[in-house]
């Protein structure tokens, strides 16, 4: 169909690939474990969102940009890498207040909205700027779409989609671990802060990597 081949293969790697850890896991166990299952699924849609974003660029050939274009890629990666590192800051702090009271339950709902929007937003931001993520894109879905198919362009989104659907199963999963995880150690506030402390140096830490990337 469309000129896909090897579809069984492709659906087995794409759920391989989609359990690697990377920033975009980290960002979800860190908001789930601190903010819970919903915090989680916010982050995970984002960067689903963010995922479909690559998929459509690289359907129409505009994420090939970054693969040619050096200046496109380094602005592009400055920027996500600052991103990240701006994260990091931020889950540090955030980490500074979890030891006070728990009074925060009582957040207003429209609060509560505008947090999870927030959160929702930081994972498409992180995903989307991103340009591994789109060199991935181009690099890994070929290898399934024949070469003497007419609909490649939608081949690539019906791939893309496929692979955004298993990742989405297990970004999910991860929230629901990480924040059910959470719960358990509810008790030991230092054992959370320190949760959320290691996954802000792991955040830092894929924004410097990312920094120093290169195309190839």
């Amino acid at each position: 169909m469309f000129g896909i081949e090897n579809l069984w293969l492709f659906v087995v790697s794409g759920i391989v690939l989609n359990m690697i850890p990377g920033p975009d896991s980290i960002l979800i166990a860190g908001r789930a474990a601190s903010q819970g299952f919903r915090a989680g699924s916010a982050a995970a849609l984002g960067i689903g969102t963010g995922i479909f974003v690559h998929i459509v660029a690289a359907s129409l050939g505009l994420s090939a940009i970054l693969s040619t274009s050096a200046t496109a890629f380094t602005i592009v990666k400055i920027v996500g890498g600052v991103y990240l590192i701006y994260m990091a800051i931020c889950m540090f702090k955030d980490s500074q207040s979890q030891g006070e009271s728990t009074s925060k339950e009582s957040k207003s709902i429209e609060s509560k909205k505008k947090s999870l929007m927030s959160i929702y937003t930081q994972g498409l931001i992180t995903n989307v700027f991103n340009p591994k993520v789109a060199l991935f894109f181009l690099s890994f879905m070929p290898q399934f779409i024949s070469g003497a198919s007419e609909n490649k362009a939608l081949a690539f989104l019906v791939l893309g989609l496929i692979f955004n659907f298993t990742g989405m199963i297990w970004c999910h999963f991860i929230a629901w671990a990480s924040s059910s995880m959470s719960r358990k150690l509810s008790a030991s506030k230092p054992v959370r802060k320190w949760f959320s402390r290691l996954a802000a140096s792991l955040f830092g830490l894929f924004g410097v990597r990312l920094l120093v990337s290169t195309q190839g």
